[in-house]
């Protein structure tokens, strides 16, 4: 249960395995690499769940992983829809056609999604050479027409993160409602296997201050 992933709502987090970024200092390598293991909790099992906690729960979030691999997740979300939950959907941004096409169906009633970094640094924070920010960039556009409430997040850490691309990210979001800066942790359990580095809490003031002249409104989360 959480009460921070959806914001002004008490929600269940259900994480699906799998993803196709691989950020070093990403705390879920097991959900990222071991995307083939048995599931923890069953499909019949996860809606047994919800059923018995109707009068407790406003929300579903749903996680990854990169959720939107999951070629049947539009059944999914309908599912948890007809049981009268509401809906959140974290995604990086790469698969726009996906994405736009779950929020022309009734279901999703808000979305989260991840900037990783400036475009420049995009490949070499997300940890795959080569890759065209196109679709991220074609995903933000699709949050910003307004289709579903949204914000944008950023997780800061200090290899990756410099003052310079932290504006740039601004500019590249300039009108979005929302952008939340959170801070690393390290898990123990990270992707690159690297020790990385945290910025101080008012270090991640200054950003959020920074910001402000780009993006309507920019929280922290996790200090």
């Amino acid at each position: 249960m959480t009460l921070l992933d959806f914001p002004g709502k008490v929600a269940c987090t259900v994480f699906f395995g799998g993803c196709n970024f691989r950020c070093p200092y990403c705390h879920n390598a097991s959900l990222v690499f071991d995307a083939g293991l048995p599931a923890i909790m069953s499909e019949s099992d996860f809606f047994s769940f919800l059923s018995k906690r109707r009068q407790i729960l406003d929300g579903v979030c749903i996680t990854g992983g990169e959720p939107l691999l999951q070629q049947d997740l539009a059944l999914f979300i309908l599912k948890i829809k007809e049981m009268g939950f509401l809906v959140k959907l974290d995604t990086n941004g790469s698969f726009p056609q996906r994405l736009k096409q779950l929020l022309e169906m009734p279901g999703v009633d808000y979305v989260a999604m991840d900037i990783k970094n400036s475009q420049k640094r995009y490949q070499e924070t997300i940890g795959v050479p080569g890759f065209s920010t196109r679709n991220v960039e074609e995903s933000i556009k699709i949050l910003q027409s307004g289709a579903v409430p949204y914000e944008f997040r950023t997780t800061l850490v200090k290899e990756f993160h410099r003052e310079e691309d932290i504006l740039q990210i601004g500019e590249w979001l300039q009108g979005s409602e929302a952008l939340y800066l959170q801070t690393f942790a390290d898990s123990g359990n990270l992707v690159g296997g690297k020790p990385l580095s945290p910025f101080s809490k008012e270090d991640m003031e200054g950003f959020a201050q920074l910001l402000r002249k780009y993006v309507k409104e920019v929280h922290l989360r996790g200090m």
